[in-house]
């Protein structure tokens, strides 16, 4: 051992709209208030954006500039008449989307999304085979009866390329929606958020690898009993999916796919969102594989196959004023290979508290990461932080247990504690890490910096 520094009105079934749409629209917005025809009160005229995506149960501030939504357009195209689907079926080639890879076909998304949501029947928002060219849309909720339709991708969905086309932080989202299922077809549904032809190449991204403007590729905003499978999710201009202000959501049979150099690209991001079980998944991104945010609570991230990637990580946490808590996160039985690190938790150096507690790692498979086991509360990857000014971030009851593989750097395990807020209570348990360089000496692998308050280590080597 050795310590080193260091987010119009209804219409009836029979009155089913369709949006005109811009030929190179900015972002197109499928709203609906719930619907006549069920017996639903008259709407009250839409509130404003809110400033930060609500969380359950209260709306966080402030939230990062990158995930704050932009303010909706003022006006809606005016509508016009558009096909009845008896079945409860709602296609979106029945509302004027070409599945031939080149026309932009939003309009007529948020058409059949309205019709869908409308029904008050079960309905199922349908993408069939086919490619098509998907500019910035939202769809939104509450649906009639408060019962989202089911979202069916059995195409491939290309986003607009250029970053000005998107003036809020992600390319499609879901809002104030309750029972969502989401589902790609038999050979996995596909949506390509095209950031290698422009968004990785913006001058933030490659002189920082932190991008200025970060567009997430599917968003759950407040979004409740839902579920996302079988569907893949590919090249996002940043996050590939986000979860802000949701409970009680289940994915799994997802894969996603970025290159290890593309910034800022986390395969699934979480954050001010309660019981959320993320498994059977295959993720390889530029950055972590799964990100656990502020006001997380009961999040379960099982069976995945992560790398490359950064890992999978708690936080970043401590960046902003008013971080709510992340409580009761459980990493289990997953694999991790040649990432640059594998279980992480990061805070930021300066003046913002909060805690983060009851998280266990246990039955997870190493190989050739680099940083196998870390706490960081030193995280500044800008390198432009007061490093001076320690975390305020309590890090505590942290379990470690049976972690098995291969790491290819000086230390198996880093802790890196504020002298502020000492992390506490830290249990190792059955690690075993070999060093892949053979016969190498083995002090130094435990490195120590700050403060820590009851450390154990049992039953391990590295």
């Amino acid at each position: 051992m050795q310590l080193v520094s260091r987010n119009m009105m209804a219409f009836s079934l029979r009155n089913i709209v369709a949006f005109l749409a811009l030929f190179h629209p900015s972002i197109v917005v499928a709203t609906l208030p719930s619907c006549q025809t069920c017996g639903s009160p008259e709407p009250s005229p839409p509130a404003p954006e809110p400033e930060a995506f609500p969380p359950e149960p209260e709306v966080p501030e402030p939230y990062p500039p990158e995930l704050a939504p932009y303010p909706e357009p003022d006006q809606s195209p005016e509508p016009s008449e558009a096909p009845i689907d008896d079945d409860g079926v709602f296609d979106v080639t029945n509302y004027g989307a070409v599945a031939d890879g080149g026309t932009e076909c939003s309009s007529a998304f948020s058409a059949a999304w309205h019709a869908a949501c409308d029904y008050p029947g079960n309905s199922t928002f349908y993408i069939p085979e086919g490619t098509f060219l998907v500019g910035p849309i939202s769809f939104r909720g509450p649906c009639c009866n408060d019962r989202s339709p089911n979202v069916e991708i059995r195409g491939t969905l290309f986003a607009l390329s250029s970053l000005s086309s998107f003036k809020s932080s992600y390319w499609i989202s879901f809002k104030n929606l309750q029972g969502l299922t989401l589902i790609g077809g038999p050979e996995y549904g596909k949506l390509d958020g095209q950031g290698a032809v422009e968004a990785w190449k913006e001058p933030s991204c490659e002189k920082s690898a932190r991008c200025k403007k970060l567009i997430t590729s599917i968003d759950f905003i407040n979004v409740s009993h839902a579920t996302i499978s079988n569907i893949t999710l590919s090249n996002s201009k940043g996050f590939h999916l986000g979860l802000h202000g949701s409970k009680d959501i289940k994915i799994y049979n997802v894969k996603i796919i970025a290159p290890e150099d593309s910034p800022n690209t986390d395969g699934i991001h979480v954050s001010n969102s309660s019981n959320i079980s993320i498994f059977s998944s295959t993720i390889g991104v530029g950055d972590d594989c799964v990100s656990i945010g502020p006001g997380s609570k009961n999040v379960s991230v099982s069976n995945i196959r992560c790398g490359p990637g950064h890992g999978i990580s708690v936080g970043s946490l401590g960046k902003y004023k008013n971080e709510k808590d992340v409580v009761g996160i459980n990493v289990r039985n997953c694999t991790i290979n040649g990432t640059e690190n594998g279980i992480r938790m990061k805070t930021w150096p300066g003046d913002r508290p909060s805690n983060a507690y009851n998280m266990t790692f246990e039955d997870i498979v190493m190989v050739n990461v680099s940083n196998p086991i870390i706490i960081d509360q030193e995280y500044c990857p800008s390198h432009k932080c007061k490093s001076n000014e320690p975390s305020m971030v309590k890090l505590k009851d942290i379990f470690i247990k049976n972690i098995n593989g291969t790491y290819s750097t000086k230390s198996a395990v880093i802790f890196l504690c504020s002298s502020e807020a000492p992390c506490e209570n830290v249990q190792l348990v059955n690690i075993n890490l070999n060093h892949l360089v053979p016969n190498s000496p083995r002090q130094g692998r435990l490195n120590v910096k700050g403060f820590l308050n009851g450390l154990q280590v049992i039953n391990s080597r590295f």
